[in-house]
């Protein structure tokens, strides 16, 4: 067979391994943004609508799988088409986390919509998920740029979404002390809070799979991290709140 044949085919193939997971990508960019809009608005039909187009993002990440252990096994790439395969196979798997963890928002939103209003928690839910939109948006292009910088950067911005996830668990906490009643919707919003740092945290995996492409191995230096909500304790004044 003609090896230029070859050469053109493999192209195409890996052409459209980083089209399908650019698409999944932007799908869902789309979940994260509709999950925490029926959230700030209080939109169950909208949240509904989030959970079922979480089947389209798990239908591309097999399309993706299916297509990547086919290249594997017939064309048996080398050096940096190999790691495009695998790191196409890691980015798939990080965003089909991403848009679980919307489905999970979009689902606890069906429950708070029946509860009263906690304060500005869901405004600033939406703000810490427009901040990691906006860090997948840039990965998914320093991807396909392979702009190790742009990366880089993107991996240092996952310090603000701890920060904001931090401050706004001190909060939740401080709803809960003052008035029980409102235990069960700090409960969801704790959770829906954790769901959108952890996309955070997928969004920076990416990133260090750029680094992978671009370079052959992972970053030396520690990823970032500001999340302490682990550590936080609550003393009788909630304005004690600390980080030990």
């Amino acid at each position: 067979m003609d090896n230029s044949h070859i050469v053109s085919s493999f192209d195409e193939e890996l052409s459209k391994a980083e089209s399908l997971f650019l698409e999944m990508g932007g799908l869902v960019e789309a979940q994260i943004a509709d999950a925490a809009e029926a959230l700030a608005k209080r939109d169950t039909e909208l949240a509904e609508k989030v959970r079922i187009r979480d089947r389209e993002v798990d239908a591309l990440e097999y399309k993706i799988d299916e297509l990547a252990v086919q290249v594997l096994a017939l064309r048996q790439p080398m050096a940096e088409d190999l790691r495009v395969m695998v790191s196409a196979l890691k980015v798939s798997a990080n965003l089909e986390r991403m848009g679980d963890y919307a489905k999970n928002v979009a689902k606890r939103t069906t429950v708070l919509a029946k509860s009263p209003v906690v304060g500005s928690s869901a405004d600033t839910i939406k703000r810490m998920s427009r901040l990691v939109r906006e860090m997948l948006s840039s990965v998914l292009d320093a991807y396909v740029a392979r702009d190790l910088q742009a990366a880089d950067d993107v991996r240092r911005r996952d310090e603000e979404v701890d920060q904001i996830h931090n401050a706004l668990f001190r909060e939740i906490l401080t709803y809960m002390m003052e008035d029980p009643k409102s235990i069960t919707s700090c409960m969801h919003l704790l959770f829906i809070a954790k769901n959108i740092e952890r996309i955070g945290d997928h969004v920076t995996s990416i990133a260090e799979q750029v680094h992978y492409l671009v370079c052959g191995d992972l970053p030396e230096d520690e990823r970032p991290k500001g999340d302490v909500t682990s550590y936080i304790t609550e003393d009788a004044n909630p304005d004690v709140a600390r980080a030990n």
